[in-house]
């Protein structure tokens, strides 16, 4: 009987051990947990690394603004430590990422090149001091931005003249004052109700809005092919978070994340974008140009200045070599 009692108290102690040493990290999540990046970046991760570390560290992700609403302040609330986890865009706080913001431009990243491995390569000579006190988990970018309109048929730059777009970042504003139109900076999260109550015409962002934030319920013309950019993204974790793991669970998120967990988020972009664009392509209420090369040639002259011209501002030039691989 001592016996089977001392069993007892041991197996006891040895699942509090084990409940003590477990850890849960918070994502925060500013969308709604149908989002592209519920699938492709948190559940992910949360797979991986419960799986990794036999349950023991595991991510849980809190949605549609639970631990803060403020698209804009999801960096911020990592470093204050209101979650562990969160991602976001370095458009939003333009002036801290002002050299990661390069890879928005027209351009920068051959479309042909997946934006992610651009931004590793820039990463740990270029980018990192933007990171302070994280540890950047993930860093894509989105399919090539569009121009999603209301009652606006875009096919020439002068077809944006006094036009109000949405813009994300400091980049795509300078790329929409280069065309013409007038660049209204807000989180994509406010793009709806600004469209349907006519404060914007439009904006400058990938297809993947159309099903994600229900953009496709507000707009009525797209715009394809002009050279617009894309966004960047990353998902970052508190560094003091990750230090004070165990050195089997920071082998765990290491292994997890990187060029792994970033090309899982933006190939999730693209085919969340395809499956938008083959849907709006069904509605006869849409309408949807497709340029011509001769189109896309006055577009190019209209921006051409603009990636010289942001690159010096930030003394980018290396920053820009080591993305396009050189």
């Amino acid at each position: 009987m001592k016996v089977s009692k001392l069993l007892i108290a041991a197996s006891a102690a040895i699942a509090l051990s084990s409940q003590v040493m477990a850890e849960e990290l918070k994502f925060a999540n500013f969308t709604p947990p149908f989002h592209t990046i519920n699938a492709s970046v948190i559940e992910k991760l949360n797979a991986d690394l419960s799986a990794a570390t036999n349950g023991e560290l595991t991510v849980r992700g809190y949605h549609g603004g639970e631990l803060g609403s403020g698209p804009a302040e999801q960096y911020i609330r990592v470093l204050q430590g209101a979650a562990d986890l969160a991602w976001g865009l370095p458009g939003y706080t333009s002036s801290q990422f002002g050299k990661t913001m390069i890879a928005e431009l027209p351009g920068a990243i051959p479309e042909d090149m997946p934006g992610y491995q651009a931004l590793w390569r820039a990463y740990d000579d270029n980018l990192s001091q933007e990171f302070p006190g994280t540890k950047p988990l993930a860093l894509w970018t989105s399919e090539p931005n569009i121009f999603i309109m209301r009652d606006k048929v875009i096919r020439s730059p002068q077809d944006l003249k006094g036009l109000k777009v949405r813009v994300a970042g400091a980049t795509a504003a300078e790329v929409a004052k280069a065309l013409g139109a007038t660049p209204v900076q807000m989180p994509i999260s406010q793009v709806y109700n600004a469209m349907q109550t006519g404060l914007i015409d439009g904006v400058i962002t990938g297809a993947s809005t159309l099903k994600d934030f229900k953009l496709d319920e507000v707009a009525d013309a797209l715009t394809l092919g002009a050279p617009l950019g894309r966004l960047a993204f990353f998902t970052v974790l508190n560094a003091q978070v990750y230090y004070d793991l165990s050195s089997d669970q920071q082998a765990a998120i290491s292994a997890a994340s990187g060029a792994e967990l970033s090309k899982s988020a933006e190939d999730a972009w693209l085919a969340t974008a395809n499956a938008a664009l083959a849907e709006a392509s069904k509605n006869s209420a849409n309408t949807i140009v497709e340029l011509s090369d001769a189109e896309k040639m006055a577009f190019s002259k209209a921006v051409s200045g603009v990636v010289e011209s942001y690159v010096e501002s930030v003394d980018g030039d290396d920053a820009l070599a080591a993305m396009q691989g050189n």
